[in-house]
């Protein structure tokens, strides 16, 4: 099949077919903007002891730089998938990652420690917009039988940075400075934004909903305990990512040149769990999630006996990164149940996923800050995996009620 065609305008105008060359450049770019979100979220945890070197602060204050990053995410998804709601797909990506592109350039300039915890927040705005938008532009250019394929390729951007954009990343910051790191990753936006502009028609919006019917739709319980579940129960593997650097050198007393390693671990580990979470998700749907959830308790916990052997912490590393496997299970339940308001839910989706990445190093700094020492970022991150499976229990509690109260006749 040499082109997949594109969905009616609008205005109900077909739009031309596009090559079948074309279709792979944008998907190319698509997944080239999420892999330089990525490599930009999760760089701080690789270079962390650099950072701490050279802006004179401790190892907990960085880490209020990655959830900085991670509020940013948080407060930017929902408000620029509303405010955004008026362009088209093609030129809210654009502005999207042209944002992105400053926000990395002002971090990699930034002169003080306080000025980069302005910087980060800024450059987290556009993610989970961007995030959904490319998810449903990846949707709209497909053919029905090759888009679940499409969507997992954008995301796919974000699991090869953590398995090589934040390991080159950290080397790179090593031999050079941590500030070429951010200063690549903005180059790669602007290479994303001219791919973009050269391949992406104009015409690939699909059905628009009004910001307030939206927002209505929106607001449904189910889908605030599915975002609840991703904020709280997947804080424990940033707990613990974020603080592997020093943890490797301190505790398993390996060289830093180790720490790309440990985290390419966790990239490994989000590989497989994406695999493992679409697996799980096409065989006990929504119930799928304590599976994970249990796993990652048990993972969590032994990570203080894993953390002095550099082999037992590097399978750990992989073992933690699994839990990515509650994405894709979060994401298509969200699917189901935010039905009219599936650009704001797609967005805040990773709204929900980088409160937990700011939760995490919040809590992992607190008790590394009160003596607890690095490895208690593993039992930390286990009890926000206890309560992601409470929040579960009341989830299902929901849902079960309200399919009895749809089956009971007036």
């Amino acid at each position: 099949m040499s082109s997949a065609p594109l969905p009616a305008s609008p205005a109900g105008t077909p739009v031309p077919a596009i090559t079948r060359g074309r279709y792979v450049l944008i998907l190319t770019a698509l997944t080239l903007g999420g892999f330089a979100i990525g490599t930009s979220e999760f760089a701080g945890m690789g270079l962390m002891p650099n950072m701490v070197a050279s802006l004179g602060v401790s190892e907990p204050q960085v880490g209020h730089l990655i959830s900085a990053y991670a509020l940013g995410v948080v407060v930017g998804a929902p408000l620029l998938a509303i405010l955004g709601g008026r362009l088209s797909r093609k030129a809210l990506l654009l502005a999207l990652m042209t944002f992105y592109a400053a926000g990395n350039l002002a971090s990699a300039l930034g002169p003080d420690y306080h000025s980069l915890l302005l910087f980060r927040f800024i450059a987290g705005l556009p993610h989970g917009a961007y995030f959904g938008v490319a998810a449903l532009t990846a949707v709209s250019i497909s053919p029905p039988q090759a888009r679940g394929r499409a969507v997992s390729l954008v995301m796919l951007g974000l699991t090869l940075a953590i398995l090589v954009g934040t390991p080159l990343a950290t080397w790179a910051g090593q031999l050079a400075s941590w500030r070429w790191t951010y200063a690549a990753v903005s180059l790669i936006s602007l290479v994303t934004v001219a791919l973009t502009a050269l391949y992406l028609p104009a015409a690939v919006d699909g059905p628009r909903e009004t910001p307030l019917a939206e927002l209505r739709a929106f607001n449904r319980l189910p889908v605030w305990q599915a975002l609840l579940i991703g904020a709280i129960g997947f804080a424990g593997m940033f707990c613990v990512f974020s603080y592997l650097a020093p943890t490797m050198v301190q505790v398993t007393g390996v060289a830093p040149a180790w720490i790309p390693m440990g985290l390419a671990g966790f990239g490994l580990g989000g590989v497989i769990g994406n695999i493992i979470g679409g697996w799980l998700y096409d065989r006990l749907k929504f119930r799928a999630v304590p599976v994970v959830l249990a796993w990652a308790v048990a993972m969590l916990l032994l990570f203080p006996l894993a953390a002095p052997e550099p082999w037992s912490l590097l399978l750990a590393t992989v073992c933690i990164g699994m839990m990515g496997a509650l994405g894709p299970i979060l994401q298509s339940h969200l699917m189901d149940v935010a039905d009219g308001a599936q650009t704001l839910a797609a967005a805040s989706h990773h709204a929900a996923f980088n409160t937990a990445n700011a939760l995490g190093p919040w809590l992992g700094g607190m008790a590394i800050g009160a003596g607890w020492g690095w490895t208690s970022t593993g039992p930390v991150g286990a009890v926000t995996a206890v309560a992601g499976i409470g929040l579960y229990a009341w989830a299902m509690r929901t849902l079960t009620t309200r399919q009895i109260c749809a089956a009971t006749p007036l």
